[in-house]
């Protein structure tokens, strides 16, 4: 059957339609993966039974090449959606720049149940540049109400699908729109606005769309918000009267948070979150707090976490192991003691030495290392010309810390910690 002419909105349609949902369940994600060409033709056979059958059953026509390429196209996003959604993305919808963006479930979660914890039950809350719907699917599920809108008509049409496909559609809905939306009428705003274009990821965030100011506008008019940002914000992008927090997924930093109104104290905080279900971890600024010591290294070696070095909460995540920084401007801490913190990971250290590329090769062959993670703050060396350059050999491993005490760069060997004291 000839395609036609079609649109992505008439195509998203017809995926959801009977036929399209037939195709769609043909389109297993890693039978795809595994053979794309195989799969792809085997796709087109279902679809052209479907609307067929469509047909004869005096449906609209269903263009069978278009709804084959869309399933195909969605059983890719849902093989590369399970590392945010897990088991759920196999019954969600989504678009290449929508999954790209799309908040990861734990994080979606825990916002939207910190939203929850800050508002009445049943609140309304306003998602603008809602997407695909990750984080409205999230406060839907935290108990809230929410309206979605999104400037894309596939997007929000796509929204829509998932909130359907959950169940959620009595709680939250998705429509096209843009972020110019009235927030009196809503007792909190969320937004995420698109820090993506047709060059790639946008680092600026007046280059983000809608554009910051139009973003932190919207949201000032609810007397919640939450604004979501890429991790790298710059502080002085950041309100003075907003709460920023940066938040990392098994230690993997995400995103930042900006909150303004009810629980939102103000100030800079460290968010981690751990496993599936995740499980958080929170570290604040202490006003109170001075710089971190410095000193030389000792028998520990601890790094913080990416979310506690964006937050500046370096001084406070030394403060809780009783250590002190290598370097003043250099997020490493030194200890004697071994303190089991989620905020920072601990090595033992086993050897410090001046960088010579030949000390360190000696220092790794005397101990019979053949396995090396090189890790580096502070340091200027190519790390996989100097992984080639080590080679490396023997039973034991090793990981080896490059970073610099003033003006002058230190190799530290060391060992994973495998206790505590």
């Amino acid at each position: 059957m000839s395609s036609g002419r079609t649109t992505p909105d008439s195509v998203f349609r017809a995926l959801l339609s009977p036929a399209g949902r037939r195709v769609l369940r043909a389109a297993d994600p890693d039978e795809v993966a595994a053979d794309p060409l195989k799969a792809a033709t085997a796709l087109r056979a279902v679809a052209e039974e479907a609307a067929a059958e469509a047909a004869a059953e005096g449906a609209p026509p269903v263009p069978a090449d278009a709804l084959a390429g869309a399933a195909l196209t969605q059983a890719r996003l849902r093989g590369r959606a399970r590392e945010k959604f897990g088991a759920r993305a196999g019954r969600m919808y989504f678009t290449p720049q929508g999954l790209e963006q799309a908040t990861r479930s734990p994080v979606a979660a825990y916002r939207a149940r910190r939203l929850a914890a800050a508002l009445p039950p049943g609140a309304r809350v306003a998602d603008l540049c809602c997407g695909i719907g990750a984080d409205m699917i999230a406060m839907a599920e935290a108990g809230l109400r929410v309206e979605g809108v999104d400037a894309d008509p596939l997007t929000a049409a796509v929204a829509a699908a998932n909130l359907a496909e959950l169940d959620l559609a009595e709680r939250a809905r998705a429509r096209v729109g843009d972020a110019a939306v009235d927030t009196r009428a809503f007792d909190a705003v969320f937004c995420d606005p698109a820090r993506r274009n047709a060059r790639g990821r946008v680092f600026d965030p007046a280059a983000y769309s809608p554009p910051w100011s139009a973003v932190l506008a919207a949201a000032a008019g609810a007397p919640v918000s939450c604004v979501k940002a890429a991790p790298g914000i710059p502080h002085e992008a950041i309100p003075a009267d907003a709460e920023a927090e940066w938040i990392s997924v098994d230690g993997d930093l995400k995103e930042t948070a900006l909150w303004r109104g009810a629980g939102a104290p103000g100030g800079r905080r460290a968010t981690l979150l751990r496993g599936a279900g995740g499980t958080a971890a929170t570290l604040t600024a202490d006003p109170g707090a001075g710089p971190a010591p410095v000193a030389p290294p000792g028998r520990y070696l601890y790094e913080p976490d990416n979310a506690v070095v964006r937050a500046h909460l370096v001084a406070e995540a030394a403060a809780l192991v009783g250590g002190a920084l290598l370097d003043p401007n250099i997020a490493y801490i030194t200890a004697d003691r071994l303190v089991a913190t989620p905020f920072c990971r601990a090595l033992e250290v086993r050897e410090v030495l001046p960088f010579s590329l030949k000390r360190l090769r000696a220092a790794l062959r005397d101990r019979g290392v053949g396995r090396v993670t090189i890790k580096k703050r502070g340091s200027a060396v190519d790390v996989e010309k100097l992984r080639r350059d080590l080679r490396p050999a023997g039973p034991e491993s090793a990981v080896v810390v490059l970073t610099r005490v003033g003006d002058r760069p230190i190799s530290l060997v060391c060992s994973e910690v495998t206790g505590t004291e």
